[in-house]
């Protein structure tokens, strides 16, 4: 009863004005509530970053730039945007900051303790006053309601937050964290709205642009037709990808493969694409790569094919996501979901034994929490046929020796569907990934046109290789893909604190910095990116 009377207490309070920036002013003033949400490694950064903008803006008179409006919630992606927010400024744009306070998407927060660090926030972020300007979405008027292509959008923001959450498919409406997802998604979506109507940037940026609060703010934003640039990092450290007017995490290539596609390789590319493929093999480091890709590092074919006890039947090996993976989600082209298309091809499979089917268990699932593949296969097989094997996540074999004994390659949105291709083997995408529909993989549209190619291919499996062009255009795309998709940029989220040793802002705004990343911060603000 006593925590009952003190939560019912806290939720009193935090509707009574100024109750929790008074508590937090007298009793945590410059402190972090959590750490789960500190920002004191942004805070002894401002006034470094303010004395360096100050001093370029005296320095160089700068074109007139755009209105831009930054948005951020969590504390890393709130001190990434402030400090693109100062770059911005120094670059002449007049550039407003808006944030949300939570520290974790999954678990409700009393409107008392979201009081509180929204005014540990802002009393750090304040200090990059008047350079940028500083606006809590927590405080903003929202929009009396939300239009119904809106809410709609809201409602399966929250769905796909759910699935990303939980790092599942299937979604209980009825579940507390999707209820609390879709309350506070409407809710940033409502402030959102009114703060674009307030403000009229000319320009909208927002990490991600996908999921949580982040999509929420992305939709508004669409709803009033601003220009909006997503960005977002993948595993090179010093490059970014950037969506304009897109969400980024649906890494759209076309403009780029259009540009480039018919632009052979030169032999330093070659060299640098075969170099970066064989570290993946090898499972080892290499350049700015901060990722190991497989467990144990290539044996070769004939060892992976003596492990599973394969024989002469053709293999086809089906390479699978992390169920939930934020590349797998809303991209289905015909299947209801990865789960869905993976039970249906294991019971084809079931009873087609002239085949060897195996399926490759991605090695991220042993860092991560959620259900494996290996469940939604047993499942629906509880008795495995002799002709079909499951390779756990864990399994001390390398998924390049895989692809050197298969004859035909299955996947949703993997990349290793791209690098099936580099190495010859047909491969049939069903999801909607980057490279599906660049003229190297067999990308069915219908249920029956996926069965229809399998039966094809499974009769005559040598008529699918790859012939040589198939193959140059694989590598070509691989290359642009890995080296020239990802922009240069000095910060990556995840190497913020130690980026910034190396490239202070100082030095961003150097004639060398500005050489090295100056058109990827013109494309942020909406300048056309250049091929």
């Amino acid at each position: 009863m006593e925590i009952l009377n003190k939560s019912a207490f806290k939720e009193l309070l935090g509707e009574l004005p100024l109750t929790a920036e008074l508590y937090w002013q007298l009793r945590q003033a410059g402190r972090p509530l959590t750490d789960s949400f500190s920002l004191e490694q942004l805070e002894k950064q401002i006034p470094v970053w303010r004395k360096d903008v100050d001093t370029f803006l005296k320095s160089a008179e700068q074109p007139a730039g755009k209105r831009v409006l930054i948005f951020a919630t969590l504390h890393y992606w709130i001190a990434h945007a402030a400090l693109l927010g100062m770059a911005l400024r120094a670059f002449g744009h007049q550039v407003s900051l808006a944030y949300l306070p939570y520290s974790d998407w999954t678990k409700p927060v009393s409107r008392f303790d979201l009081r509180r660090y929204n005014a540990y926030a802002r009393s750090i972020l304040s200090q990059m006053q008047p350079l940028v300007k500083v606006v809590s979405l927590l405080t903003t008027k929202p929009a009396s309601e939300l239009p119904q292509g809106l809410q709609d959008a809201v409602q399966e923001n929250a769905w796909r937050d759910t699935q990303y959450s939980l790092q599942v498919e299937e979604v209980d409406a009825g579940s507390e964290l999707y209820q609390l997802r879709l309350e506070r998604n409407r809710a940033a979506a409502r402030s959102a709205l009114g703060l674009l109507k307030s403000l009229r940037p000319e320009l909208v940026i927002i990490p991600n642009g996908s999921i949580l609060e982040f999509g929420a703010v992305h939709q508004a934003v669409q709803q009033e037709k601003i220009p909006v640039v997503t960005y977002e990092f993948g595993e090179q450290r010093q490059r970014i990808w950037i969506g304009q007017n897109c969400e980024v995490m649906r890494q759209e290539t076309d403009d780029l493969w259009g540009a480039r596609k018919d632009q052979p390789l030169t032999s330093e590319q070659l060299e640098q694409v075969r170099t970066l493929f064989g570290a993946r093999q090898r499972a080892s480091l290499w350049e700015n790569f901060a990722r190991r890709w497989q467990g144990v590092p290539s044996q070769g074919g004939e060892k992976a094919r003596n492990e599973l006890g394969l024989d002469d039947r053709p293999v086809v090996l089906l390479a699978t996501n992390v169920i939930g993976d934020s590349l797998t989600l809303g991209r289905q082209v015909f299947s209801d979901s990865m789960t869905g298309w993976l039970q249906r091809t294991v019971r084809y499979f079931e009873g087609r034994p002239q085949a060897q089917f195996v399926v490759r268990i991605h090695p991220g699932e042993l860092i991560t929490e959620g259900p494996s593949v290996a469940d939604v296969v047993r499942n629906t097989l509880p008795t495995l046929p002799d002709h079909i094997h499951l390779v756990p996540a864990g399994a001390q074999i390398n998924t390049y020796d895989l692809v050197e004994v298969a004859q035909l390659g299955l996947v949703y949105t993997t990349t290793v569907g791209m690098e099936m291709a580099m190495s010859g083997l047909p491969v049939i995408v069903v999801g909607n990934t980057h490279y599906r529909g660049k003229g190297f993989t067999l990308d069915p549209e219908t249920w029956e046109a996926y069965f229809d190619v399998l039966e094809r291919v499974l009769v005559s499996p040598d008529a699918y290789r790859l012939g040589k062009e198939q193959v140059e255009l694989a590598w070509n795309y691989a290359y642009r893909f890995f080296f020239e998709y990802p922009h240069p940029f000095p910060w990556h989220l995840l190497h913020m604190w130690d980026d910034l040793e190396e490239w202070p802002l100082r030095r961003v705004l150097s004639r060398e910095g500005q050489a090295d990343f100056g058109k990827t911060f013109r494309y942020l603000t909406g300048d056309p990116v250049k091929w």
